[in-house]
């Protein structure tokens, strides 16, 4: 009787654990462990061959560099003013007239009234000498007063006449910075005239590649005058020296073609100081910066990223020079290359079985304009 029971009391207990433990498995719970990891989809772009030239851009100005800065010779009133600003001038042409006459005929009247006194001196002197009544030095100390009022009075006639202030060269008038009536003193600025066929771009060209400059090296001008045009000129003068403030080269360029320049105008240069005609280049989102600092870029083999160190050279158009560590055609991973590791398998997007799909980050290699990205490799 109690066999019976027992089967009775176990039959429930098994259909419960059948319904646990025992059943189909869809109450199962999931196998612990890390889930498998998606294949990471990158950009990829070829390492090309041409040509890479390294160009800096400046901001230059128009300038003459034959000008020439008149000034008074005396003190004087501007008189009978013959110029202004823009004129053309030829050489010799008088600008203005500074008037002397009216101020030395006073000097002229107390100078001839001194060397008459002198001379009656000089020759009252010389009497009194000659009877000995007076040394031989007071002779001598009256002829020299009188000499010296005589050389005064022959300077002041000779500066009596008004001073004409002619242009040096053919050109045309900048500044006239006096006007008539103007009493002016000696050595004040009286007007500049520039030499229109001088015109020149002059811009400064810091440390780095003062020593790398030569004249005819070839530049690309936009002028904010003109700015639906560009034109083409070269350095014609370079500056034997470095500013002592700035450390900065001066450079004249002069323009290639026929265009109207004016003095002050502002332009845009650019200047292409090195030029390799077989360079390897790869784009600029390719390169990474590890945290030692060493340049690397990612290369696609066979299914994989290959890290590669890199020596880069210069830079133009968003693409970079690799002087090693890549060779021609090779594939270089452009975005995606982030969180890359050495030998993990990448998938390429436009490859076969790619095409449709686009990884985030997948952009093109020429809209990001950094040079080196940090990489955690």
């Amino acid at each position: 009787m109690n066999h019976y029971r027992m089967n009775y009391v176990m039959a429930p207990l098994c259909v419960v654990l059948a319904a646990m433990g025992c059943g189909d498995g869809k109450g199962e719970s999931p196998p612990s462990g890390p889930s498998p990891k998606k294949t990471p989809l990158v950009t990829a772009a070829p390492v090309l061959k041409g040509e890479m030239v390294h160009a800096i851009e400046l901001n230059g100005t128009v300038e003459p560099y034959r000008l020439a800065r008149l000034a008074s010779p005396a003190e004087g009133p501007v008189l009978k003013l013959r110029a202004r600003e823009g004129d053309a001038v030829t050489a010799g042409k008088t600008l203005l007239t500074i008037g002397r006459k009216g101020g030395v005929d006073a000097l002229l009247v107390s100078l001839t009234e001194e060397l008459k006194k002198e001379e009656d001196n000089l020759n009252r002197t010389r009497r009194l000498v000659e009877g000995k009544a007076l040394p031989g030095e007071d002779l001598d100390e009256a002829k020299a007063s009188f000499e010296r009022v005589k050389s005064q009075l022959v300077s002041a006639r000779e500066s009596a006449r008004d001073y004409r202030i002619a242009a040096p060269f053919s050109g045309m008038v900048l500044r006239l910075l006096v006007s008539e009536g103007d009493f002016v003193a000696p050595r004040a600025a009286l007007a500049e005239i520039y030499d229109p066929a001088t015109l020149v771009l002059r811009a400064t060209v810091n440390e780095r590649y003062a020593a790398t400059l030569k004249t005819d090296m070839s530049a690309e001008i936009i002028l904010d005058a003109y700015p639906k045009r560009s034109f083409t000129g070269r350095i014609s003068r370079l500056y034997p020296y470095l500013d002592d403030q700035t450390r900065a080269r001066t450079i004249e360029i002069s323009v290639d073609q026929e265009v109207d320049l004016l003095p002050g105008m502002f332009g845009r240069i650019r200047l292409v100081v090195e030029s390799v005609p077989d360079a390897l280049t790869i784009p600029v989102n390719a390169l990474l910066v590890t945290p030692r600092g060493d340049s690397i870029v990612f290369v696609v083999q066979d299914g994989k990223a290959a890290k590669r160190e890199v020596t880069v050279g210069i830079e133009d158009a968003g693409r970079l020079q690799v002087l090693s560590g890549v060779n021609p055609k090779e594939q270089v991973v452009v975005s995606g290359n982030e969180k890359l590791k050495d030998g993990a398998p990448v998938r390429v997007l436009g490859a076969k079985g790619d095409k449709k799909e686009r990884g985030a980050g997948a952009t093109s290699d020429s809209k990001t304009p950094e040079k080196a990205r940090t990489g955690d490799q």
